[in-house]
This record gives C-alpha cells, structure tokens and sequence, in this order.
C-alpha cells in the first residue's frame, strides 16, 4: 500500500498542484456499519469542531448516497470499504480523491467552506479516471452538476 500511496501523492504533485508531502495517512479498510458511524458520529464536516471528514459517494440524494471512502482530518486516517483492491483505476480514483484531502490538511490548505475542498479532489479523481477511458459519471453516477452542487459554498 506505501508504494500505491507514493505513487499518487507523486501523480497528485503533477497533475494537481499539491505538495508532494510523503507523510502518508493511516488506512482502515471497515465495513459499511462502521462507514456509516464514522461519518455520522460527528467526523463529518460541520458535525465536530476541529474535525472536517470528506466522503467520496455515488451519485444519490444526500440521504441516500453510499459512501464509499472517508478521510478524517483529525486522526489522518483514510477509511475504505473491506473488500478495496488497488487493482482497478476506479477503485485507486477512490483513493486519489481521499489523498487529496489527506495533502490538502497536512499541507494546511484552507477553503472557504467544507465543499470548496471537493473540488480539487473531484478534479484530481476524474483526471485519473481519464487516463483509463472513464469519468465520474459512468463509474459512481455523478454528473457534472451534481459535483457543482457539492464543491460550491451555498451561503
């Protein structure tokens, strides 16, 4: 797994303008309940002071989404489901999209609001779909305007 990490956080520094910062996150592969409970209990953007968790899902209503990773800022730990392989280019966008918000905390970046920082992280997980003939929309769903709802700040 170290060397999948470096070689994102390298991809990363390339094509998304991050630091290149090789202090890698924890990784915890969990089932969907404690998925579930992380997100809901209180490691969620907004929920906790001092914690901002981000999540990748497909593209459902807010109630109903699966969450298919999480990264909490605090413990720097990335969550992904029990049963993630590093073997398709989907399933390493996962991983790319959570790296960017693992680069994003340790580097200090700040944003005007928790949806701010998805952007970058949508657009990294996209360009890296991109490299194997896929997007966003055809492997979890979420069209183009469904990413702008959730990257922009609505107050």
């Amino acid at each position: 797994m170290q060397t999948v990490l470096t070689t994102v956080v390298t991809w990363l520094s390339i094509n998304a303008g991050l630091p290149a910062i090789y202090d890698h996150p924890r990784i915890e592969f969990v089932s969907p309940a404690k998925m579930y409970a992380v997100r809901i209990g209180g490691h969620v953007s907004g929920h906790s002071p001092g914690s901002v968790a981000t999540a990748v899902h497909e593209g459902r209503s807010d109630e109903g989404h699966h969450v298919e990773a999480l990264y909490d800022d605090r413990s720097r730990t990335i969550y992904l489901p029990e049963g993630w392989t590093d073997t398709t280019p989907t399933e390493i966008s996962v991983l790319v999209h959570e790296m960017v918000h693992h680069l994003q905390n340790v580097a200090g970046l700040k944003y005007e609001c928790p949806q701010a920082r998805e952007k970058p992280a949508y657009v990294a997980q996209d360009k890296w779909l991109a490299l194997f003939g896929r997007n966003l929309v055809d492997e979890f769903k979420l069209d183009p305007m469904t990413v702008l709802v959730r990257t922009n700040c609505m107050y």
